[in-house]
């Protein structure tokens, strides 16, 4: 692959990173700070499983910090696609836990989810790593 591929590649992992990392630290703080009465009004199983919903949200969260801040301060920058990863389980068991609860609308989104994941977790693992400081 030539640098400029490289280039553009490692602008578009960049962008998918950010634009995820912001998606889950928006469900990720909601999920921990919001009262479990509220968030069921949106989140219907909220009610039934509310230590779920709290862990839900802190995995979220912390996945949203392993997609940027490895990478960002390039301290064990190989976290940054672990984290990816970590997110693509997560989008797999949340599926299946829409499946299971016959919520299938949710479905696609766990899917577009889990791929742009993939995407970061591929690019970084294989294509455009990220190096740590020297």
């Amino acid at each position: 692959m030539s640098n400029q591929n490289n280039k553009g590649l490692n602008i578009t992992l960049w962008i998918v990173q950010i634009a995820l990392a912001g998606m889950f630290v928006m469900a990720g703080i909601m999920k921990i700070t919001t009262p479990i009465e509220q968030l069921s009004v949106t989140v219907n199983w909220a009610k039934d499983l509310p230590l779920l919903v709290r862990f839900i949200g802190s995995a979220e969260l912390a996945a949203a910090l392993g997609l940027l801040l490895p990478a960002l301060l390039m301290i064990k920058p190989i976290l940054t696609p672990v984290a990816a990863a970590g997110l693509v389980i997560i989008m797999i068991l949340a599926a299946i836990f829409h499946i299971t609860r016959a919520e299938y609308s949710a479905i696609a989104f766990n899917a577009i989810l889990g791929a742009l994941a993939a995407f970061i977790a591929w690019g970084r693992f294989k294509k455009v790593p990220i190096l740590a400081k020297a």
